[in-house]
């Protein structure tokens, strides 16, 4: 399946013609995929929540700006699939439908939409960073009402319980990733295009 989606990429790009252009594209999807599989199982858990501290909110804003939102949500889309086949790239190095399927798998399908949600204000807006930023907040709230919703209803909680212990522990750290991204996403994405011109 991860197969078909690398695929499509290749033949659904009328816009992109050259062939250089395709294998461009297929190496950077597949080399931002492995580095979510590398640093999104790399977590810090935290005793009064199920949901650890982890590196794939910064991982995804930041490959915005290295592939754009289509291609950085198809990379996000592959790791999912490579997670959900058991490979161990999940937060604590796990793997497998259960783990999206468990508390924590609403905010694995959160991120999708913070991907999207974020790329677009990326592109939209450019170097516009205080809108930037706020387009990245508006993706994560999106993505925390998904983790939450989901956190309650797997733990049995009321919304309010499970947003104290999903969501308010990691305001402070997830405004600083933004922050990261919106800083080192620009530079990334100039010094990679100064390298493939």
């Amino acid at each position: 399946m991860a197969a078909d989606i690398m695929k499509n990429v290749t033949t659904k790009n009328p816009g992109n013609t050259s062939g250089r252009i395709h294998t461009r594209r297929l190496v950077l999807i597949a080399m931002v995929t492995a580095i979510t599989c590398i640093l999104a199982p790399f977590s810090i858990p935290i005793p009064i929540s199920p949901v650890p501290i982890s590196l794939t909110n910064l991982v995804l804003l930041i490959s915005i700006y290295v592939l754009g939102w289509k291609d950085a949500t198809i990379s996000f889309l592959v790791y999912l699939l490579l997670g959900a086949f058991g490979l161990p790239v999940f937060s604590g190095f796990s793997g497998g439908l259960g783990k999206i399927a468990g508390p924590t798998g609403g905010y694995l399908v959160g991120f999708i939409f913070m991907t999207i949600i974020a790329g677009i204000f990326v592109e939209r807006f450019k170097d516009r960073h205080i809108l930037i930023i706020a387009g990245m907040v508006l993706a994560t709230v999106v993505t925390y009402v998904f983790g939450t919703a989901w956190l309650a209803y797997q733990m049995e909680l009321p919304f309010a319980g499970a947003l104290s212990i999903g969501v308010l522990p990691y305001l402070p750290g997830d405004m600083a990733k933004i922050l990261l991204a919106v800083l080192t996403g620009p530079l990334l994405r100039s010094r990679l295009q100064n390298l493939t011109n």
